[in-house]
């Protein structure tokens, strides 16, 4: 069985998509701006819901078995990565010896426990994107580096199913590897020119951007640069099917 993965390595440089606009600048219809939307496609942690916070105490509580400290900046060096990257970096800052395998479920069953002892915040207009985005037929998808068990702890809190989703069990190569975005696409029968990926970390940028998508970043933890040809936005707040659309050339 493969590591599991989710987290960690530094984010690569990232290809350029569509110019860097403000939320508030969002307006229009969405059967009249998305004429050339194919698809949309979530990530999941500090994307939809607030995780990353748990993230930082299943990492603490990992190292501390592992007898070593764990502070603000090793998560940050942590986001939108894989779990194979994390258990190393894990594994370099302990200061006792351990298989990574079990350090990988370790970190697992703490995400798990953690998400299933409290509701689990839901970020500020995603899940009424989503919720729009599925009302509207349009076709979408969620593309997380996350081990199945953590994503399915997630989707049982949510109110909204998604019918395609694409995690760390299905690929070969997590974020900023393009590979989880071009599956998403293909299993949806997409063209990835013609699909929108929704980021907050620098690694799933530079994956959607690398898949050939049009990417909107909505920086959580570590914050994505903005570049010409990049919609960065402080929150998914008030922005619509139309809006996506529209901020990333692909309305009518």
């Amino acid at each position: 069985m493969p590591l599991p993965g989710y987290r960690s390595a530094p984010a690569e440089p990232q290809p350029a998509g569509i110019e860097s606009r403000g939320a508030e600048l969002v307006t229009g219809s969405a059967d009249r701006s998305t004429a050339a939307l194919q698809a949309v496609m979530f990530d999941m942690d500090g994307l939809l819901v607030d995780s990353e916070p748990l993230w930082f105490q299943a990492e603490g509580a990992v190292m501390a078995r592992l007898g070593g400290s764990w502070l603000p900046a090793d998560q940050h060096a942590l986001v939108g990565g894989s779990m194979p990257s994390t258990v190393k970096y894990l594994l370099s800052k302990g200061t006792r010896p351990a298989d990574p395998a079990a350090v990988a479920n370790w970190l697992i069953d703490a995400m798990v426990d953690l998400i299933g002892s409290a509701p689990l915040p839901v970020l500020p207009g995603a899940l009424e994107l989503v919720m729009e985005v599925a009302a509207a037929g349009m076709p979408y998808a969620l593309v997380t580096s996350s081990e199945p068990a953590v994503m399915e702890a997630v989707l049982a809190q949510l109110e909204v199913p998604f019918p395609v989703t694409v995690c760390a069990a299905d690929v070969a190569r997590a974020k900023p590897d393009p590979e989880g975005y071009l599956l998403a696409a293909a299993k949806l029968g997409a063209d990835p020119r013609r699909c929108i990926a929704v980021e907050d970390s620098p690694n799933g940028v530079a994956a959607a951007e690398a898949a050939g998508y049009r990417t909107v970043a909505v920086p959580s933890v570590v914050p994505v640069p903005e570049r010409p040809g990049r919609v960065v936005l402080a929150t998914l707040a008030g922005i619509s099917l139309a809006g996506l659309a529209a901020l990333t050339g692909l309305g009518a």
